[in-house]
């Protein structure tokens, strides 16, 4: 029996990633069933195992994508970074998480700037719900850092780095991107000097 769940599960996950593949190069409209079941080696329909439709697949890639960032960003902060009592730290780790993802995860980012609008209102407002949780987590740790600034600054500065750690997609064309070390001390780098630059505002 428990041999079973786990290779559920790996499917499941690979069918995600190849769907996020597809709709990011194709676009959600691009791309049909059977496509994504050749990706992962099984039949259209048997995809029907696992989800209702691509609307399922699009709607468990965005809200998963925004669960995950989210409680990421709540561990970092219960961990407190490297230092529990340094709000430096606990930024610090934010800003790590966040590279991750947009290093790692991104056919992420752009199936939902072009794809968000076509899910159902419900998983819609959801994600917009959590978006706006993880928001105010980091306005709340850079307010900590920079308690000499207005929370309108902050804010407006922690949607200006997320536009900046997210442009990743931008930069995948072959030779683009430094390696993966090189490019995450960049980004953290200039998220850092955003953040340090809002005092200044």
């Amino acid at each position: 029996m428990s041999t079973q769940a786990p290779a559920s599960t790996s499917r499941r996950e690979q069918i995600l990633k190849e769907a996020a593949r597809l709709f990011a190069e194709r676009g959600f409209h691009g791309v049909g069933v059977d496509e994504i079941g050749a990706a992962v080696g099984i039949s259209g329909p048997g995809l029907y195992r696992h989800f209702a439709g691509k609307d399922a697949m699009l709607a468990e890639l965005l809200v998963g994508i925004s669960e995950r960032l989210l409680e990421g960003g709540r561990i970092r902060v219960a961990a407190g970074g490297e230092n529990p009592e340094d709000p430096e730290a606990v930024l610090d780790a934010l800003i790590e998480g966040h590279i991750d993802f947009a290093l790692d995860d991104r056919p992420l980012i752009t199936v939902h700037d072009r794809e968000l609008d076509r899910l159902r209102e419900a998983d819609r407002k959801r994600v917009r719900r959590l978006q706006r949780e993880y928001v105010e987590l980091w306005v709340t740790v850079v307010r900590q850092v920079h308690p000499e600034c207005a929370e309108a600054q902050v804010r407006a500065c922690v949607h200006a780095v997320f536009g900046l750690l997210n442009s990743t997609p931008h930069l995948s064309r072959p030779g683009a991107l430094p390696g993966r070390t090189e490019m995450a001390q960049l980004l953290h780098r200039l998220a850092r000097g955003a953040f340090g630059a809002v005092s200044a505002v």
